[in-house]
C-alpha cells in the first residue's frame, strides 16, 4: 500500500489529468471497437476505423492537455514575476466568460494594483530620503553589531567624512559608542570633527527583516540655545533700558534745571523751594532705581530650594491669612504632603495672591484659593474676578509691569521658584466668568 501511494504521489498533475481523461474514454473506445468488430465489415475496414478512432482520441487528449497546461504555466510565470517584483507581465488569456479567464483577469488586476503600490512606496521612500538628507539633525542607523548602515548629509558633516567611507564601520570608530549605550534621550557635551558643544541625542530601535536595528539622531543644541539666549538678553535689555531711562531722564533734567538756578546771581526768591522740590524728585527716582536693582539681584540670585515635607493645606491657609486687603475664599482640598522649600513656595504663592487681589480690586470682585491632587501631581489654583489678561506675551518677562510702582519680577520670580521644584506655572483667563486663573502644578 505504501509503495502504491508513493507512486501515486510521484505522478505529476499533467499525467494524472491524462490518465483520468484516458480512463474516461476507455469505455467508449471499447464499445466502438466491439461494434466495429462484430459488424459485417472487411478486416481492412475494421482496422482502419479502429485506428482512426484511436487517432482522434489521442488528438483530443493532446488538445485537452494543451488547453489545460498552457494557462497553468502562464499563471505560474505570472506568480513568479510577482514574487520577483516584476510587474511588467500580463496574461493574454483573460476572457471573463469562463473560470480560467476569471482567474487570469484577477491576476492581471492584482499585478496592476501591486505595481501602483510599489510606485507609491518608491515615491514615498524617495521623499523620506530627500527629507532625511536635508534635515539639520545628524541621522545614523546601525545594525545589531553597531555597524553603520545609513547616514545623512548632516551626519557626514558632523563626522567630517563622506558616507562612502563611513558605511560598514562600527560606531566605536566614530566615537558614537557611548551614544548607542545611553538612554533614549540625553544631552551630551562632546566634540566631533564637524563641531563641538551641547548635543541632543535621541536613540530608538526598529526592526528590518526581523533583525533589530538602532536609529540615532544627534541635534546641535548650542545654536538654538545661543539664539534663545540672545533673544532673552534683547528682551531683558529693552526692559532694563526702559526702566533706567524712566529714572535717569528726570534726574538729568532736574539736575540741569537746578544747575541753571544755582548759576544765577543773585538767587531767585523761590530758589529754595525749587531746590527742595528738585532734590526730592532726584531722591525719589534714586530710591526707585535702587529698588529696581534690588529686585534684579533678588531674581538673579535665587538660591537652590531646601526641600522639606510640608502640608499643602497649612501652606495655602498661611498665605491667604497674610493678605489683609481682601478676604480670600478658601476651597479646601485633600490632605497632601509635598517635598518642597516652604519659604520659596510661600513667596511664589504670596506673589500670585497679591496679583489676584490687585486685579479683583479693579472690578470689586473676589479671590479664591484651593488645591487638588491627581496622578501624582498637586494643583494649587488661585482665581480672581478681575478684568482678566489682555495679553500673555510679556507676562513672565522680567521687569515688565503694567501696575504703577510695580517691579515686574513677581510672576518671573514665582515661575522660577515653581520650575526649581520641577513644576509649572500657568496663567489664563477663566472660562466660567471674567477673571484670571493662576495654576501651580508640582509633583506630590
Amino acid at each position: 500500500m505504501n509503495d502504491r501511494r508513493k507512486r501515486r504521489r510521484r505522478l505529476g498533475f499533467e499525467r494524472r489529468i491524462l490518465l483520468y481523461a484516458a480512463g474516461a474514454v476507455v469505455p467508449a473506445l471499447t464499445t466502438v471497437t466491439v461494434l466495429v468488430w462484430t459488424a459485417d465489415l472487411s478486416g481492412v475496414t475494421r482496422w482502419s476505423i479502429v485506428f482512426a478512432v484511436l487517432l482522434l482520441t489521442a488528438f483530443a487528449l493532446y488538445l485537452l492537455h494543451a488547453n489545460l497546461v498552457f494557462p497553468l504555466r502562464t499563471l505560474s510565470n505570472l506568480i513568479a514575476s510577482i514574487r520577483e517584483e516584476d510587474y511588467s507581465f500580463r496574461a493574454r488569456i483573460a476572457d471573463a466568460n469562463d473560470a480560467m479567464g476569471e482567474v487570469m483577469t484577477e491576476v492581471n488586476a492584482l499585478i496592476t494594483m501591486l505595481r501602483e503600490q510599489r510606485l507609491d512606496a518608491l515615491e514615498a521612500t524617495a521623499l523620506v530620503r530627500a527629507v532625511i538628507q536635508e534635515i539639520d539633525s545628524a541621522i545614523f542607523t546601525f545594525d545589531g553589531e553597531h555597524r553603520l548602515l545609513f547616514v545623512n548629509r548632516a551626519g557626514e558633516r558632523l563626522l567630517g567624512r563622506p558616507a562612502e567611507t563611513l558605511t560598514g564601520r562600527t560606531a566605536a570608530d566614530f566615537g558614537l559608542e557611548e551614544c548607542l549605550a545611553g538612554d533614549d534621550l540625553v544631552t551630551l557635551e562632546k566634540s566631533f570633527p564637524g563641531g563641538s558643544g551641547r548635543w541632543g541625542v535621541g536613540l530608538s530601535t526598529f526592526r528590518e527583516k526581523g533583525l533589530k536595528h538602532q536609529l540615532l539622531v544627534i541635534t546641535d543644541l548650542s545654536r538654538a540655545l545661543r539664539q534663545e539666549e540672545r533673544q532673552a538678553w534683547q528682551r531683558l535689555l529693552r526692559v532694563l533700558g526702559h526702566e533706567l531711562n524712566n529714572s535717569l531722564a528726570p534726574i538729568r533734567s532736574i539736575a540741569s534745571s537746578l544747575a541753571t538756578i544755582l548759576s544765577r546771581d543773585p538767587l531767585p526768591d523761590d530758589a529754595r523751594e525749587d531746590l527742595r522740590s528738585g532734590v526730592s524728585v532726584i531722591s525719589s527716582r534714586s530710591e526707585a532705581l535702587t529698588r529696581f536693582m534690588e529686585a534684579y539681584s533678588k531674581l538673579a540670585r535665587l538660591p537652590q530650594p531646601t526641600m522639606k515635607d510640608i502640608e499643602i493645606a497649612s501652606l495655602v491657609r498661611r498665605v491667604i491669612r497674610l493678605e489683609q486687603r481682601l478676604e480670600v475664599k478658601l476651597d479646601d482640598g485633600p490632605e497632601v504632603v509635598i517635598h518642597a522649600d516652604p519659604d520659596q513656595l510661600e513667596q511664589a504663592l504670596i506673589n500670585l495672591v497679591r496679583n489676584a487681589v490687585d486685579a479683583a480690586s479693579q472690578t470689586g470682585g473676589g479671590v479664591s484659593a484651593g488645591w487638588s491632587a491627581r496622578n501624582g501631581m498637586v494643583d494649587i489654583v488661585i482665581r480672581d474676578e478681575g478684568p482678566g489678561i489682555s495679553g500673555s506675551k510679556n507676562l513672565f518677562v522680567p521687569f515688565y509691569t503694567t501696575k504703577p510702582g510695580g517691579t515686574g519680577i513677581g510672576l518671573a520670580l514665582s515661575r522660577q521658584i515653581v520650575e526649581a521644584h520641577g513644576g509649572t506655572l500657568t496663567l489664563e483667563n477663566r472660562a466660567d466668568r471674567t477673571g484670571c486663573e493662576a495654576r501651580v502644578r508640582i509633583p506630590a
